[in-house]
């Protein structure tokens, strides 16, 4: 090979280096460019990905949490009914003891019912109906409970004694027609009387 042509092919094979070194260094930029974007971009995934399991733990942990304060909540609730009604089933057995008993307390309070039923109605002609053990207690007393209806009403009361009842204590009124009762037992008056004493007991037992 002559001098000239070597120096042709010398200077060919050093261009030839110099675009394949500047491609080699185009292509490692090239290379670090999309590594680059790909780690960036598995970042934000993974970050995307840490979020969402974030939210939704979060979310989870809101829903674990109000759960349990409406099952606290109900819990109390029950709780405190279960009181309410203990409360009452007590008074009701006192009631029925009194009302089993001689005691004077119990006389003057049948009186008292029988006279409010009979008011009620507005006096005249009625029925009175008592448990058996009841009737001697008040048999005595009929004359002075027509007198205060008849006070209370304006109108001349007459009371007969009418059937026995099945009941803790208390009466029944009604017209002798039938056409108008009033129920004065004490189950009747503590079913009445449940709903606006139980906010009652319970201002009382959870103060």
């Amino acid at each position: 090979m002559s001098a000239g042509t070597e120096k042709i092919v010398s200077s060919i094979m050093s261009d030839a280096q110099i675009k394949a070194e500047s491609i080699l260094a185009e292509a490692e930029k090239e290379k670090e460019s999309i590594l680059s974007e790909g780690e960036a971009q598995a970042v934000a995934e993974k970050e995307k990905i840490l979020e969402n399991a974030e939210k939704q733990a979060q979310m989870r942990y809101q829903q674990i949490i109000s759960e349990a304060k409406m099952n606290s909540r109900r819990m109390e609730l029950e709780a405190r009914e279960e009181v309410i009604e203990e409360a009452f089933k007590k008074a009701e057995d006192k009631l029925k003891e009194l009302a089993s008993s001689d005691a004077s307390e119990y006389k003057t309070s049948l009186e008292k019912v029988i006279i409010e039923a009979g008011t009620e109605i507005g006096g005249g002609d009625m029925v009175v109906l008592v448990k058996e053990s009841d009737v001697t207690k008040i048999k005595s007393s009929i004359p002075s409970i027509e007198k205060s209806i008849s006070d209370k009403t304006g109108t001349p009361t007459k009371l007969e004694m009418g059937e026995n009842i099945n009941t803790i204590g208390g009466a029944i009124l009604k017209t002798k027609n039938g056409e108008i009762e009033v129920n004065n037992t004490i189950e009747a008056r503590m079913l009445r009387f449940k709903k606006s004493l139980r906010s009652e007991v319970a201002g009382i037992l959870f103060k």
